[in-house]
């Protein structure tokens, strides 16, 4: 069983990196930003919280963030391991983390905050079906339009260039010394995002002592 923990800031890839770790090795993507996302788009009690903690440029208590956590894992529907993004995000989730589960290995993607700024506010959501887009690298067919439903395009909430220098500021502050905590354990791979996906996934898996990838049909 293999579990790993993936930190970087915003726009560093980690949901696709995470997706492709997962994709060929048994093992289950958990992702705290998409079960909020799902929470908020369903209408939810804690989709309500999170979206008016969201619209006030601040992120979810620790107590909520960790509950959300332990109910996922706690569902054990990953027999071959787990890659968790967006968690843990200060060091108090971090002791929680690491006091609750063991970790096989944290994957820092380090990107430059330049890179950053023009990786995020590239980003457009569907709303209607939840399709990602980067218009850099993975435009829509029709500019502003859903390839899947047709749906109109949006930014997300939290990519307004307001938004993101909140978040870099609070990554730098709370979220970097997770690394050295992390650290102490002798863990910690740091990999240049900069590269394309496939590139930066083969990095991942070296430092890991992974099969290299194949995707699965």
């Amino acid at each position: 069983m293999r579990k790993y923990v993936i930190m970087g800031v915003q726009g560093s890839g980690k949901g696709t990196q995470s997706e492709l770790l997962c994709d060929d090795l048994g093992l289950v993507h958990i992702s705290v930003g998409d079960i909020f996302r799902w929470h908020v788009k369903k209408h939810t009690k804690l989709g309500a919280h999170v979206r008016r903690t969201m619209n006030a440029g601040e992120l979810v208590g620790d107590d909520l963030v960790e509950s959300v956590v332990r109910e996922r894992l706690d569902q054990h529907d990953w027999n071959y391991g787990f890659v968790i993004d967006g968690f843990p995000r200060n060091g108090r989730q971090a002791e929680f983390f690491m006091e609750s589960y063991d970790i096989d290995g944290v994957i820092h993607l380090e990107l430059p905050e330049d890179e950053v700024r023009r990786r995020v506010l590239s980003r457009r959501l569907c709303p209607n079906c939840g399709m990602d887009y980067n218009l850099i690298a993975d435009r829509p067919k029709e500019p502003g339009r859903c390839d899947i439903c047709g749906h109109q395009l949006i930014t997300r909430e939290d990519d307004t260039p307001e938004a993101l220098e909140a978040r870099l500021s609070d990554y730098n502050e709370k979220t970097r010394p997770v690394l050295e905590l992390f650290r102490r354990k002798e863990y910690v791979h740091d990999i240049d995002a900069r590269p394309p996906a496939e590139e930066v996934q083969a990095s991942i898996r070296d430092a890991l002592h992974l099969p290299a990838y194949k995707a699965t049909v």
